[in-house]
């Protein structure tokens, strides 16, 4: 009696669920089940019936079975809006779509790595000793990445590092695979390259592809002509009259005398265009082009982000072997023995050099897929015609190098403003269409600012390599002033004037100016490090390295520096002034370089439209910065700078008159509505 009570209860509770549940939903697929498959059929007719319930008196309701469900989603209340939602989703899908193509569309190329920021290069001998040897190693570059990055560095280059049976460790490598044990170790290297990445900085590293030592192993094998070595090197007969050499031609060495050596061991010349330890190569060799690639290879698998490429100029010689033209032709041919006393016609920039060239970018263009990954190819084209340094650009459709270094400014050995718009305006104006520039004020083999044009001006020449357009190149020590070395007893076996440049970096006011803790080093340290040092330049409010700190901060955050327009508008003996200017900003930055006496200007008569009164961005006198200045009259004093700002909408690059004198790499305009660039200028 109880278990048939139970049983009916269950039923009314089950029937009752049909309509109300309370917000559970139920469960379709657990049914319970009925012990007479029949009846329960005849209970469905008898509560639905057997036609669709009249649904006129019903609302929606939670967990409602999918049968009345079916009947509300059609109604017309219910489908118009879902339609709507739907057709919506899609519109809105393709709009987007359609604008992520437009900005794709009309946005200006975005910058590299290589173009983002200055580049930092450290020739290693000297920066900083880990091992108490006297010499700077990997170690001690790796223990100075924090100071790299306070100045806003990017890229840090570092010069040749290899094997090398050289004291300089430059010129005559060893060994292309391997790290010189006066640097360290390839395990110090390898940590070296991750300790930079981690940094978020990029590394570049000297490769000189033109020559060997000649201890290197592949010499070796062509002296004795074995296998495909036999012809790694450029040999040829020669006779021997009395112990001296007759060479085949009259071709010079860079540094002098005959390019031709007599071995005795494989009884012909071969040849080199530098010292005569630094055989050159045979690159009409398909062999070796197969052997420096491989090189190439070897190195990017190691991390490295990119190469400087020097001596490329000297990669291929006539095979002719025809006497090259005296420049002087009526001096007798045996007292010809300077180079620059003949025309090397036949030894530099021959055709096919280019075709060495583009291969080596596109073995690079090979690791530059990932993306983020690009691998930059530098060309230190020193001593070549601004026309042929330019052809390292490439061509407009196949791609050479980033771009060659620019090493005019460091070679101004006087300072003058009509030198160094000279400098500006011929690579500005010889530059391809969209290529990158690049300036630099120094360098290993090139005598240091400060000796060159006095410590008054390493703060304008400073400014002015971080308010021109491209990217900015500092050697190591130029941003507190360092001043070449004086002595010239030195124990080495090489050309001792490009020493002097070399000398430890000062990082402090101890012995050896922080360097190393060796009781002698390779070279010594120059007589100012007590005042000129990185630890004593720090705590001056008005030091080299505090304005240098403040120059790249600068150039990284304004895209008037890194984007914009540069118009030059007047040079004398005295002053350079230029302008950097970006379409969709109403700010102008217009630069004031003063590199003689003191000698008023009025910014009005150059300008049209500058108003009155111009703020001070940046001054090489940190008295004045954030003040104001008289565009009527402005007096600049020996070696001071300015980086004056004011606003206007007429920028000088639309102008007529001034149309002939602005230059851009890479067109965009600002959208400030947006905050981003793009190209509809």
């Amino acid at each position: 009696m109880a278990e048939n009570k139970g049983k009916t209860d269950s039923i009314r509770m089950s029937m009752q669920g049909c309509r109300t549940n309370n917000g559970f939903v139920q469960n379709e697929d657990i049914l319970e089940k009925d012990p007479d498959p029949g009846s329960r059929l005849d209970s469905a007719v008898a509560v639905l019936g057997p036609v669709e319930p009249d649904l006129k008196d019903i609302r929606p309701y939670a967990g409602m079975p999918k049968e009345v469900l079916f009947q509300f989603s059609g109604q017309a209340r219910y489908r118009l809006p879902r339609e709507v939602l739907f057709w919506l989703t899609v519109a809105s899908v393709f709009v987007l779509i359609g604008a992520t193509i437009a900005i794709i569309a009309v946005s200006p190329k975005c910058l590299d790595w290589w173009q983002a920021g200055p580049m930092y290069q450290i020739y290693p001998r000297s920066f900083k000793d880990s091992d108490m040897d006297g010499n700077g190693d990997l170690k001690g570059i790796q223990e100075k990445l924090d100071y790299i990055t306070t100045l806003n560095i990017k890229t840090i280059w570092i010069t040749s590092f290899y094997k090398s049976s050289l004291k300089d460790f430059r010129h005559g490598v060893e060994d292309f695979r391997e790290i010189d044990p006066i640097f360290g170790t390839m395990k110090d290297f390898e940590n070296l390259v991750a300790a930079i990445h981690d940094k978020g900085l990029k590394l570049i590293i000297d490769f000189i592809p033109n020559h060997t030592s000649d201890k290197h192993a592949w010499f070796q094998l062509s002296r004795t002509r074995t296998g495909k070595y036999t012809d790694y090197y450029i040999w040829h007969d020669c006779t021997r009259e009395n112990g001296i050499t007759v060479p085949p031609n009259n071709w010079l060495s860079v540094y002098g005398n005959s390019s031709w050596h007599f071995d005795e061991v494989r009884n012909q010349c071969y040849f080199h265009q530098f010292m005569r330890e630094q055989p050159d190569l045979n690159f009409h060799n398909p062999d070796v082009q197969e052997e420096i690639k491989e090189i190439i290879q070897f190195w990017l698998t190691k991390g490295v982000d990119g190469f400087s490429f020097d001596a490329v100029k000297f990669l291929l010689e006539a095979e002719h072997l025809r006497d090259e033209a005296q420049v002087n032709k009526t001096q007798i041919p045996d007292t010809v023995t300077h180079y620059w006393e003949l025309y090397h016609d036949f030894t530099t920039t021959q055709v096919g050099m280019h075709d060495i060239v583009r291969s080596f970018r596109q073995t690079m263009d090979q690791y530059s897929r990932e993306p983020g990954r690009y691998r930059f190819m530098g060309i230190e084209a020193y001593g070549e015609s601004m026309d042929r340094t330019m052809m390292y650009y490439g061509l407009p459709f196949v791609q050479e190098a980033d771009f060659p270094f620019n090493n005019y400014l460091s070679e101004l050995n006087a300072p003058s403003g009509n030198g160094v718009f000279e400098v500006i305006t011929s690579w500005m104006e010889n530059m391809p269409e969209g290529k990158w520039p690049n300036w630099m004020i120094g360098g290993p083999d090139r005598a240091r600012l400060t000796s060159r044009l006095g410590a008054e001006y390493v703060n304008i020449m400073n400014m002015l390599v971080f308010t021109l357009p491209g990217t900015p190149i500092t050697y190591y020590g130029e941003e507190i002033g360092m001043r070449n070395i004086l002595v010239t007893n030195l124990n080495e076996s090489y050309d001792v004037d490009t020493l002097f440049s070399k000398s430890p970096m000062q990082w402090d006011n101890s012995s050896n100016a922080g360097f190393s803790e060796a009781r002698h080093t390779w070279l010594p340290t120059s007589s100012d490090y007590h005042t000129v040092n990185v630890d004593v330049q720090k705590t001056q409010p008005r030091s080299a390295l505090k304005f240098y700190q403040e120059l790249s901060l600068l150039h990284v955050n304004e895209l008037l520096l890194s984007r914009g327009w540069f118009c030059y508008l007047r040079n004398n003996s005295h002053s350079v002034v230029y302008t950097r200017e970006l379409d969709g900003i109403d700010r102008v930055f217009l630069v004031v370089l003063n590199f003689g006496e003191s000698s008023p200007l009025n910014l009005k008569e150059m300008v049209p439209n500058i108003p009155t009164r111009a703020s001070i961005r940046l001054s090489t006198s940190f008295a004045d910065k954030g003040g104001e200045v008289d565009t009527h009259d402005i007096l600049l004093d020996k070696g001071e700078g300015l980086v004056l700002e004011y606003h206007t909408k007429n920028l000088l690059h639309h102008q007529t008159a001034f149309r002939d004198r602005c230059f851009v790499s890479n067109r965009a305009c600002y959208s400030s509505t947006l905050n981003l660039l793009h190209s509809l200028c």
